[in-house]
This record gives C-alpha cells, structure tokens and sequence, in this order.
C-alpha cells in the first residue's frame, strides 16, 4: 500500500533524510517542525502512520501522542465506545535520542506501535516502517470483514408493545455479565437477539459464539464446548481448544439448550458455577471468562417435572429470561419487516426495489406463521425470485401451500391444552407415522424427516416412542 506518512522532528536535516527515505519506498512524506503542527497536520490530512520525536517545541512528543490517543478512543461517556486500542490511529512511532526504558514503555503505554532511539540505520526504519504499514493494512482488512459478517446477521426490527417489553429487558441485562435465557417458537429471532445482547454489553469487540446443543451427538457436544488434548481419542492428533475457549472474553451462544443430554448439562452447570472446565483428556483446570446466553423452544419446566433438564441449571441459566412474542402476536411489525426482507432478497434479483402490494400484504396479516420470522424471510426470498415485475402479489408468496389456521385433525383435541403439549403430541404423531410409512427402519425414517440418525433415535427415546412395530396379541391373550 501506499501510505501518507507523517515526519516530525524539530531538526530539518533529519526531517530531509527521513523524507527522502519515505519517498525512496515509494510512499507520501508530510513533515512537520513541532507538537502543534504535527497535531493540525493529523487532523487536516489523516495520515496512516506518523514518525515522531520525543523532543518537539510548543508540545513534547508524548504530549501529541496523548492527544492522538483520546481521539482514537472517541468520546468519553459514549454507550457505544469501543475498547481502548491497542495502538493509536494513526499508528504512531516514537523516534528519540533519549532512549530509556521508562520513556519507551511510557510511549508504548500511551499506543505507539514501537519506539526508535537515535541514531538508528535506514535499513532498520525500514523494516519497522514496513512492519507498522502491515499491521494497518491487517486491522483494516479485518474491520472489512468483521462488518461484512455482522452485515449477514439481522437487526432487530420492530415497533411491537410486546417485542420493544423484551428488548427493554436484553438491554438492560448486556450491561452486566449474567446469564440469559431466551424462550419462544422457533423461528422467533432468538439468536438475533443474543447477538443484540453481544453487540449491546462490555464484550461486544471479543466473539459472539453459536453452539447448537441439538445438533450433535452427547461425545460430540462435550468436545465440540470444551475441546480435547492430544491422544484423548483415536484420531486426536493435537490439542484442539473447544467454543468455550474461541470465546474466551466474550459471548457463549447455547441454542436449543433444552436437548442437551443430562450429562453434558451436568459439565456445563460446573462451568456456571466455578467458570471452570478441563479439556476431554485433559487433567489442567481451564479457567473461563465468558458470558453465556441459552435459548430453548422447550418447555423447560415441563422438562424439569419429566426429569430430562436438571433444576439447579435452569436456575443458573435464568438469571434473566426473555419469552419472545411469535410473528402472529406482532403483525404489526410485518410492514417493517418485509421492507427489510425484501431490501436484502433483492440482492438475490437484478437489485431492484419490490414493494409488497395492499392484496398480498393483506394476506399475510390473515396468515398464521408458524414457522414465524424465519418463515416471512423463506416466503419474500421465494417472492423476490418468482416476480417478474417490481411489485410482490398474493401468487408470489405462495402461502397456500401452508397451513393458514391450526388443523382441525380429530385425531387431536387441542381445547384446554397448553401450546407445548399440543406440539408435543404433533411431534410423537409425526414420528410414529414416519416410522410406519418406511417400514419401522429407523435410519430410512429419519431420512425421510431429513434429520440425523442419531437424533431420531434420541427423539424416539425422549418421547418414549417405541423403535419397534407394536406385537399383535398372542393366543395366549386372545384366549383371556
């Protein structure tokens, strides 16, 4: 890269030899004479790096470093300031004939990226000059992409009474450290919220870390959080650190906490309370900084009563608890949210702006989402892709497919019975039916369901569903 750099030094030779080594490399020299020159030319020409003499008239060296520092950390008070950089932007390199230590960890404390005593070769400015331009091309590559990252992850849009309740209660808890639990139907935004929560704590510049405790097995989900120390199993060539530890400083994002096995809720309860854990192998206690935030679209205490969720670390988890409203309680957020679905899907498209017309919006006000906000997403990117024109009709939505009110099956009596025991008793329906449609082969069922063998089979044991086709009576029985 070429950059603009910066010289100044209250010695006009040295500021001509540093210029004509900077324009050497190929790169933009400014110089300046003294503290308050360098500060005016910092703010006027934003350059990426600066060379800097300790001893300048008007303001000292440190001086101009101090104030460069308080202008990279932004405004004292602000809700939304970043940690204190490591370094100063622009990065600063002290240049001295007065190298002591105390001076030099003094500059370092105050951001500079390296400190140079006098008299110092052009081979070695060089090579300092070439290392601190490459650490600010990698910080801003990695600024690129860490907001090409949180651009792939929505906002929290909404006006609803119910959902801005739920918010009011995020924001209040990312201050602090405490655990949080988010409940509500699938599809609901719960780890758009998490990462709300992220974004809105101390720890919002350490990693926000998902783990969706369903979706691997229980040997899996233990190495998966807390990793393994080499030879721990077959094929555990090196030590490996698990989520826990990726996360370290910040946030631990555990999905669908509601199936993990009892076991590993056992490990994890350890965690919450000591903020310790070993590695699977290992025999060093790892200590943990992370901030962990659960969510489940379980009946948790429903689970407790049936013995599959320990009760102590439900209590651990629920330190706050947020129960977020299904998209049918907020319709009036579907305006706003289409509007954001639409503006992301057109990507998709030819980029074109889509407007949802009053027959088509009204038809989702009538319809029941059950898959909620995930659902509305599919639904536009579907639309996006089938419109020809501008403007999404009722026959680009394609809602018909979809069950627009609660089946009325007699098999199922759903009056004076809660949400969860109603989907309770749809999910062992849908399980036994698929065992029987393939013949009682589980692993042909599970296909059919597209979900991973080993969690079908962990369903069937939750639910008590028999793996096998029930025995007609014997003669023995028929007698009687």
């Amino acid at each position: 890269m070429r950059a603009k750099i910066l010289l100044v030094d209250d010695d006009r030779d040295i500021l001509l030899g540093l210029e004509n080594r900077i324009t050497w490399m190929g790169h933009e020299p400014l110089t300046a004479g003294d503290g308050e020159e360098a500060l005016r030319l910092i703010e006027q020409e934003s350059p990426d790096l600066v060379l800097l003499d300790l001893e300048l008239p008007r303001r000292s060296g440190l001086e101009v470093l101090q104030q460069v520092r308080n202008a990279s950390a932004g405004p004292a008070g602000s809700d939304s300031d970043p940690p204190s950089p490591l370094y100063t932007t622009p990065l600063v390199i002290i240049l001295t004939a007065f190298g002591t230590i105390e001076r030099a960890v003094q500059a370092m404390q105050l951001g500079a990226f390296d400190f140079l005593t006098k008299p110092f070769t052009a081979d070695h400015l060089t090579v300092v000059i070439k290392k601190a331009l490459d650490t600010l091309a990698l910080d801003r590559h990695v600024d690129v992409l860490r907001k090409e990252v949180e651009g792939h992850y929505d906002p929290v849009v909404s006006t609803n009474p119910k959902m801005a309740a739920q918010l009011a209660i995020a924001k209040q808890a990312a201050a602090s450290p405490v655990t949080v639990l988010l409940l509500g139907e699938t599809g609901t935004g719960k780890e758009v919220i998490a990462r709300a929560i992220h974004r809105w704590s101390p720890r919002h510049a350490k990693p926000f870390v998902a783990v969706n405790c369903a979706a691997l097995p229980d040997n899996l989900l233990e190495n998966e959080l807390f990793g393994h120390e080499r030879g721990a199993y077959t094929g555990a060539l090196k030590r490996e650190p698990g989520k826990i530890e990726i996360a370290e400083g910040g946030t631990l994002f555990l999905d669908e906490i509601g199936d993990m096995p009892l076991l590993m809720q056992s490990h994890l309860l350890r965690v919450l309370q000591d903020q310790t854990f070993y590695r699977v192998g290992g025999t060093q206690l790892i200590r943990a900084n992370v901030r962990f935030i659960a969510a489940t679209n379980k009946d948790l205490h429903q689970a407790i009563r049936h013995g599959t969720f320990r009760e102590d670390l439900y209590y651990r988890l629920a330190v706050i608890t947020s129960t977020l409203p299904p998209l049918r309680e907020r319709l009036d957020d579907l305006p706003a949210l289409a509007g954001h679905f639409l503006r992301r899907a057109a990507a998709l498209s030819s980029h074109r702006r889509y407007q949802l017309s009053e027959r088509a919006l009204g038809l989702m006000r009538r319809y029941q989402w059950p898959g909620n906000i995930r659902e509305l997403e599919n639904v536009l990117t579907r639309a996006v892709i089938l419109c020809e024109g501008t403007t999404i009709e009722p026959d680009h939505l394609s809602l018909t497919a979809f069950p627009s009110a609660p089946s009325q099956d007699s098999s199922m009596d759903t009056s004076n019975r809660a949400y969860h025991e109603i989907m309770e008793a749809y999910s062992r329906k849908v399980l036994e039916s698929a065992l029987q449609q393939n013949g009682w082969n589980q692993t042909r069922a599970a296909e059919a369901l597209k979900l991973q063998r080993t969690y079908f089979t962990k369903l069937l044991r939750q639910k008590q569903i028999p793996g096998r086709p029930p025995q007609p009576p014997s003669a023995s029985d028929a007698d009687e």
